[in-house]
Order: structure tokens, then C-alpha cells, then sequence
């Protein structure tokens, strides 16, 4: 390759019509033809670059190991859509200012609007009377603007922007949390996580520094930086030295001026060019000019031809960036689909409770009354002093149940307001009760006839883990051809050329010699020609005094451990993540079976308990009429109050299961967005403008709200 390169440097040298040995002035401009043909000489020696690392910077999209993967046979996974959700208009990809547009900006701090810690106006329109008449669509919208979980997952669709905007600039990445927030109380969801460690594993001892286990995430050779680099650096000095012999001692004062620009290209480039000035004012004799300009321009390319050489290996963090914005958006849409199963399961709860305070108290009018027609009778000794004292009982156990299904009830509609509410100070909302409008229906859904392999197929396609695992393996190939790369010694060739230039006037305490004897040369002395700033710059870019050259930078690790372990861990690595997505889509399939089955099961639940509540209703009717007539007793009247309380809170509780099972079915298809036609862009940028539409509800039979004040107070 030596060989090569400088024979490729002698073929330009040839084909310019010089003789590197020779300096010889050239006409101006011959500066540009110089550089040109170093380009040349290092296009030549990329071409002498060794076939085995051209096979490396086109395996391309093949992946590490295509031959020894055997990934499942299932659909791949479509995509989130839209792509690049935002919160704002705002692209923090792109930089804040451009050098000839707004240079200025780009030396700004940046600003972030302030968070919203008031409720939305859609929460204060529902307030009526002093109540908050909820339906499940306005708490899944109120929940879209309002839930911290969500507010606080959108800016993780920004940070993933900002890396890669360093990753555009040749930067390393800093990565984005791709967690799913759960602070939102209540309403327990199910969903799987693709995070944490390769592999899927995300608990056990780690036994890394600190208990902190690092993955080979962006191991490799570092990109070269792509934003150039301005520097500059200006001295000015003043020197006085003693003089020990004829030729030293004296004053001089020099000023220096550098300045070089810096540039990186994803071809594993590097380019520098500098410009040095100095200005010397000598008072020593033995210098002819004083003062005296000294300009050198100074043109240096570095190009990898092994480690870090070729435009996939310096992208590489561009391309990994763009895959962490697609897993923001994917864990994103696990979010929305997280929190809206969670405020839909809270939802049902708040029903539960409401309808059970309101069996409460119907329990207790009941238990009241028969105790007030036996208190009556006792008056007129047609009942005995102990059966009085059994209705007592019973009136306190129903008020004691009451008031439990009551403090339950507020908290429930404290557990709903904390879900889709900011500000739980806000007075219009502290006393407000939650009234929930709709009720579930038990109509059989298109899902429960459906085979279950067609909707497995569906949730592999809709699923957001499957997307993230198959997008952490593609991170994973780019980190494998990273790791692969660092293997290689590090054989960088150069190649440099410099101009100089110099511009002085006579020295006023120059010497001449003359008949062997040292004097002060005359003024305008014609063999100190003064030579102007303007001809010094020409010297320097017309080849008058050039500096050229070609080289090699070798480096070859001897053991080479490092790397080698690193490679290693990285295709480990990748195995672990071949493992999980397969592992993912097992999981998937046996949560869609058993979310099919549970749905068919708890409908039948469902009608089954209103059969066993009408029946229980009925049972109490007939055994009231009874007692009327003398041909039962209060203990058998009691026996079917508790009946059909017992069979109201197996109804109550089977509707809560159902509507439950209902929305998980819909959450492990990953259709919840598509069901409730949630619009995902509203749903990042915090402003819902279209309201979602929950199918299977009904509105609320009309009943008499039931009331939070304790029975005794009443």
C-alpha cells in the first residue's frame, strides 16, 4: 500500500510537469492546481484500499449474520403513523440558526415554554351544578390533554429530535427513556415491555460498575465531527534578551495570528486548513528586515483507509438516531394505548362503585322500612321485642356497608380526577362529585367470533413492542458493524501542502558586510529590497515556496482484546434480542387467546348475574307479600334482602369484569386508537379537537343519584 501511495503522488507530481526535488516559482493560481491534484492522489489511494474492507462497507442492510438468524415467521410489524410526532410546531432536529442566515443564534440558549398546570376548558364545560357529569369519551379525551403520564412521555418525542441533531453534527448519542409511565393511580393495565436490558431482561443482580450494566450501544470508531470548527489565536510579545555574543541580545516584539478551519466528511475525512501570521520587529543587527511578515497557508487531508473509513461507519449515528425517533413514537403509542386502557378501567371502577352505592342505599331503605312496619307492630303486640331487635341489626350492617361503598365511591371519583385532571385544587373541581353517564352494554363484539389467528396476525402487526423489539434489533446490526469495524488496524494516509509567504522593510540596524568587517548598511541599501504585504501573499498562494507531501499513519493493536470483547458482547447482544422478539411474539399470541376467551366468558357472566339479580328481586317481591299476609317472617324477608344485595354486587362486579376484559381485548390488538378513533397527532400535541367515540356503551338508565353524606348525618 506504501508502494502504491507514492507512486500514485510521483504519477501527479509527472503529470504536472514538476520535479518534486525542485522548487521553482510558478505562475499564481498554481496553488489551486497543487491541491487538485493531491485530491487525486488520495481518490488513488482509496483505490489501493484492500478488497476486505470494501466487502465490509457494503454488507448494507444484510444485517450481522443473516445466514445463522431464524427470526419468526409472522408479519413484521407496521410502523407508527404518522412518523416524527410532535408536540409542537417546533423541530429540534434542525439547528436554531444557519451561519449566513442567522449566524448569531446558533450561540443562543434555546427556550421551552413552561408546562400547563391548569385544567382544560373541555373539564370546567362539565361541571353542571356543582357535579361533573362524565361520560367515558370525555374522560378519555380529558385524559389525552390533562394526564401526567402523557404530558410528561411527549417530551421524550423532542429529546429524541435533539440526538439527532448531534448525530447529524458526528456527535454521540445520548439515548431517550422508551418507558411507559404508570404514575397514574388506579385502573391496573396489562402490557409488555421491550426495554431494559438486550434480551428483554429488566430485573436481577447486575453485575456491572455501581450495579450499572453497560451494552455495546454505539461501541466503534468515532465519526469524524461534521460541523466545522473555527479557531483562532492571537499573542502579542515583547522580548528584551541579554546579549551574549554579536549575533544575539536585544529587543524584538512579535505578534502571531492563527487561525484554522476544521472539517469532518462521513467519508472518514478530515480536512484543515490554517493560516499563520506573524509580525517581528528586531532591533539585532543580524536581522535584515524589521519589520518582518511572515504568511503561511497550510492545507492538511487525513483520510481513514481502514478503522473509521467509509460513509456507513461515520453515519452510523445518524441512522441509529433515526431508529430511537421511531421507537419515541412507538413508545409513544404504547403510552396513549397504556393510559387510555388505564382511565377506561378506572372508569368502569368509578361506575362500579356508584352503582353499588346506589344498591347500598337501596338495601338500607329496605332494611329501614322493615324495621319502621315491625317497630309498628311491636306497639300493637303482633311481633316480638327481639324481632325489632333483629331489624335494628340488620339497619346497622346496611348503614355500615353503606358508608364503606360511600368512602369508596369518593375515592374513586378522587382516583378519576387525579387521571384526567392537572390541578386537583382547582375549586370547581375539589367538591365536585363525578356523575360517570354511560354504562356498558352487553352486545357480543365482532372480536369474540373472529378466529384467533386472524386476530393474532392483527396484534403482530399492530403491536408497539413488536415494533420496538424489531427496531432494537436493527440498532443492534448497526452496533454489531460498528463493533466489527473497531477490529480493524487504524492506517490513515495524508497528505499536506503549504505556501509561504514574507513582506519586510530594511532594518534600521542591519549589517553589511564589507572587506570582512561588519557596518550599518545604508538607508535603501539595494540588496534589502522592501517587499510588500501584497507580493508576500502571492508567494504564498503561487507555489513560490511550497511544502507538499503524502503519508501513512499506522497503528496496529497487537492483542487487540478490547476489541475483540467488544464485538463479541455485541453479537451476544444481538442473539438476546432475536431471542426476546420471538419470545414477544409467544407472549402476544397466548395474551390474544386467553383476552378472546375472557371476553366470551365474562359476557356470559354478565348475563348470567342479571338473570340471578331479576330472580332475586323477584324472590323478596313474592316473600314481602308474604309477610303481609302472614305466611312468612322477617327472617325470611332479611334472608332475601341479603339475597339480592349479594346478587346486585355479583352484577355490579361482573359489568365492572366485563367492560374491563372488553377494553384489554382491545389493548392487546393494539385497535384501541382505531375503536375510539383517538387521533394520535391531537393526542401529542395535547389539543384532542376531535372527541373519541367508545362503541358498546349505553347511556345510563335514569336512577336517583345516590349520596356521599354518612346514613347517621342523613
Amino acid at each position: 500500500m506504501h508502494l502504491c501511495g507514492i507512486r500514485a503522488f510521483e504519477q501527479q507530481e509527472e503529470a504536472a510537469g514538476r520535479n518534486p526535488r525542485n522548487h521553482q516559482r510558478k505562475n499564481p493560481g498554481q496553488a489551486c492546481k497543487e491541491l487538485r491534484a493531491l485530491a487525486a492522489v488520495m481518490l488513488t489511494l482509496a483505490a489501493c484500499m484492500p478488497s476486505g474492507f470494501a466487502q465490509q462497507a457494503s454488507a448494507g442492510a444484510a444485517g450481522p449474520d443473516k445466514a445463522a438468524s431464524n427470526l419468526p415467521s409472522a408479519p413484521t410489524p407496521a410502523l407508527t403513523e404518522p412518523l416524527d410526532l410532535r408536540s409542537t410546531s417546533r423541530d429540534f432536529s434542525q439547528p436554531a440558526g444557519h451561519f449566513l442566515s442567522n449566524p448569531i443564534n446558533m450561540y443562543r440558549p434555546t427556550s421551552i415554554a413552561k408546562a400547563s398546570f391548569a385544567n382544560s376548558v373541555r373539564l370546567t364545560d362539565l361541571v353542571k351544578d356543582g357535579k361533573i357529569y362524565l361520560s367515558l369519551s370525555d374522560a378519555l379525551a380529558l385524559a389525552l390533554e390533562n394526564n401526567y403520564d402523557i404530558a410528561i412521555a411527549r417530551y421524550n418525542l423532542d429529546i429524541a429530535d435533539t440526538d439527532i441533531l448531534r448525530a447529524k453534527a458526528g456527535s454521540t448519542l445520548r439515548g431517550v427513556d422508551a418507558t411507559v409511565l404508570t404514575n397514574t393511580l388506579g385502573g391496573g393495565s396489562q402490557t409488555l415491555s421491550s426495554s431494559g436490558a438486550p434480551g428483554g431482561a429488566s430485573s436481577g443482580a447486575a453485575a456491572g460498575s455501581s450495579g450499572l450494566v453497560l451494552s455495546t450501544d454505539g461501541v466503534g470508531p468515532a465519526p469524524e465531527a461534521l460541523d466545522p470548527t473555527l479557531t483562532g489565536n492571537v499573542q502579542l510579545e515583547r522580548t528584551r534578551v541579554p546579549s551574549t555574543s554579536p549575533f544575539s541580545g536585544g529587543s524584538s516584539n512579535t505578534n502571531t495570528y492563527d487561525f484554522s478551519v476544521g472539517q469532518g466528511f462521513v467519508t472518514g475525512s478530515q480536512l484543515t486548513v490554517a493560516w499563520n501570521q506573524s509580525r517581528v520587529t528586531n532591533s539585532n543587527g543580524f536581522s535584515t528586515y524589521s519589520p518582518l511578515d511572515t504568511s503561511v497557508l497550510r492545507a492538511t487531508l487525513t483520510q481513514h483507509l481502514l478503522q473509521g473509513a467509509g460513509i456507513w461507519v461515520n453515519k452510523r449515528f445518524q441512522y441509529e438516531a433515526g431508529y430511537n425517533r421511531r421507537l419515541t413514537d412507538s413508545t409513544f403509542r404504547q403510552q396513549i394505548l397504556y393510559t387510555v386502557n388505564q382511565v377506561e378501567n378506572i372508569y368502569w371502577a368509578l361506575v362500579s362503585s356508584y352503582e353499588d352505592v346506589q344498591a347500598k342505599q337501596r338495601a338500607l331503605e329496605q332494611s329501614t322500612r322493615l324495621e319502621s312496619d315491625d317497630r309498628k307492630q311491636l306497639e300493637i303486640g303482633t311481633v316480638a321485642p327481639l324481632q325489632v331487635v333483629s331489624d335494628q341489626s340488620a339497619v346497622a350492617t346496611d348503614q355500615q356497608a353503606l358508608i364503606n361503598s360511600q368512602n369508596n365511591l369518593s375515592y374513586q371519583q378522587l382516583i378519576i380526577k387525579q387521571a384526567i385532571a392537572r390541578n386537583l385544587n382547582d375549586p370547581a373541581l375539589v367538591t365536585a362529585p363525578v356523575i360517570p353517564t354511560d354504562r356498558i352494554s352487553v352486545e357480543e363484539l365482532p372480536e369474540e367470533k373472529q378466529p384467533v389467528e386472524e386476530l393474532v396476525q392483527q396484534a403482530f402487526q399492530n403491536r408497539p413492542e413488536l415494533e420496538q423489539a424489531v427496531l432494537a434489533i436493527k440498532k443492534d446490526a448497526i452496533t454489531l458493524r460498528g463493533a466489527r469495524n473497531n477490529l480493524l488496524p487504524t492506517l490513515d494516509a495524508y497528505a499536506f501542502y503549504s505556501g509561504t509567504g514574507e513582506a519586510g522593510t530594511q532594518n534600521p540596524n542591519a549589517l553589511c558586510e564589507s572587506n570582512g568587517q561588519f557596518a550599518q548598511c545604508p538607508a535603501n541599501d539595494p540588496s534589502i529590497p522592501p517587499v510588500s504585504y501584497g507580493t508576500s501573499l502571492d508567494r504564498m498562494l503561487n507555489n513560490t515556496f511550497p511544502d507538499k507531501g503524502v503519508g501513512f499513519n499506522l497503528s496496529i493493536p497487537l492483542r487487540n482484546r478490547t476489541a475483540q470483547a467488544d464485538q463479541a458482547r455485541s453479537l451476544i447482544e444481538y442473539r438476546q434480542a432475536e431471542l426476546h422478539l420471538e419470545q414477544l411474539y409467544t407472549q402476544i399470541h397466548m395474551q390474544v387467546v386467553n383476552a378472546q376467551i375472557a371476553l366470551t366468558n365474562d359476557r356470559e357472566l354478565v348475563k348470567s348475574s342479571l338473570a340471578a339479580r331479576e330472580f332475586n328481586q323477584q324472590s323478596l317481591d313474592a316473600e314481602v307479600k308474604k309477610l303481609h299476609l302472614g305466611a312468612s317472617t322477617t327472617a325470611n324477608v332479611l334472608q332475601q334482602e341479603r339475597n339480592l344485595a349479594t346478587a346486585e354486587n355479583n352484577q355490579i362486579s361482573a359489568q365492572a369484569i366485563y367492560a374491563q376484559a372488553r377494553a384489554a381485548l382491545y389493548q392487546m390488538l393494539a385497535s384501541t386508537l382505531q375503536h375510539y378513533g383517538i387521533n394520535l397527532n391531537e393526542a401529542a400535541s395535547g389539543q384532542v379537537n376531535t372527541t373519541p367515540v367508545v362503541p358498546g356503551v349505553q347511556p345510563a338508565p335514569p336512577s336517583k343519584e345516590p349520596s356521599t353524606t354518612p346514613p347517621a348525618a342523613q
